[in-house]
């Protein structure tokens, strides 16, 4: 059963688990489970998915209840009137603090998108934040131990896996990212620590109501495997 964050008569909200689609797409033929079906059928209405998490990312994923306001939602998104805030554990140690300005060209799927015409590069922005570090003693290629970085990171644009692209550019690639990240680093955490996912979290969402205009701020918890690589880390959220 899915975990609902926030329901009212407009609009629904779950935490998305990792490795669940959002609805069935070509690229994943052999899949039979998606959130918008689950969803759906847990409480029994239709849904109207208003943004999209990555397959591999968990978090906040919010939905409508009907056509009006999803149209009034997407409108939000589109003019980026909402913010998105991410946890994410990458390689390395980061800088305390930086903004991301890194223009992505539109990532085109050779099945789902065969029919669509490349764009040019799309500004884009993400702001990050070091929370923690941490210095684990596993050699990963050339180097006798390992170092970690949490990050939070808020994306000021949302273009597709921007996230995920933009800690590939600057050399911090996020751990459990089997597209964009370190191969070494990925199995490194599946030997040791047993984490089978990638480490990033949508863990909140600030939007606005669409009929009453109250901020809204939908907070997701982390998963066990989450917790877990924290609890190795001995980093904390407090």
């Amino acid at each position: 059963m899915l975990e609902i964050l926030y329901q009212d008569k407009y609009l629904v909200a779950i935490n998305k688990p990792s490795g669940l689609l959002v609805h069935r797409s070509p690229i994943d033929r052999h899949e039979t489970r998606f959130a918008i079906q689950e969803l759906r059928n847990q409480i029994e209405q239709y849904v109207y998915p208003i943004h999209r998490l990555d397959k591999p990312t968990s978090g906040v994923l919010l939905f409508a209840l009907d056509k009006d306001t999803a149209f009034l939602m997407s409108e939000q998104f589109r003019n980026r009137m909402t913010q998105k805030i991410y946890l994410a554990v990458v390689r390395g140690y980061t800088h305390e603090s930086g903004v991301i300005e890194h223009a992505l060209v539109q990532k085109l799927d050779k099945i789902a998108d065969k029919d669509s015409t490349p764009k040019e590069a799309q500004d884009a922005s993400t702001i990050y934040e070091r929370l923690d570090i941490v210095e684990v003693p596993h050699a990963v290629g050339r180097y006798e131990k390992s170092r970690y970085s949490l990050v939070k990171l808020t994306p000021r644009t949302g273009r597709k896996h921007q996230l995920r692209r933009h800690m590939k550019h600057i050399s911090h690639h996020i751990v459990g990212d089997t597209k964009y990240g370190r191969g070494e680093h990925n199995k490194s955490v599946r030997k040791h620590y047993d984490c089978h996912r990638m480490l990033l979290h949508a863990s909140e969402l600030h939007i606005k109501h669409p009929y009453t205009s109250k901020e809204l701020k939908i907070k997701a918890k982390l998963d066990t495997t989450f917790l877990s690589i924290f609890n190795h880390f001995g980093w904390s959220l407090e």
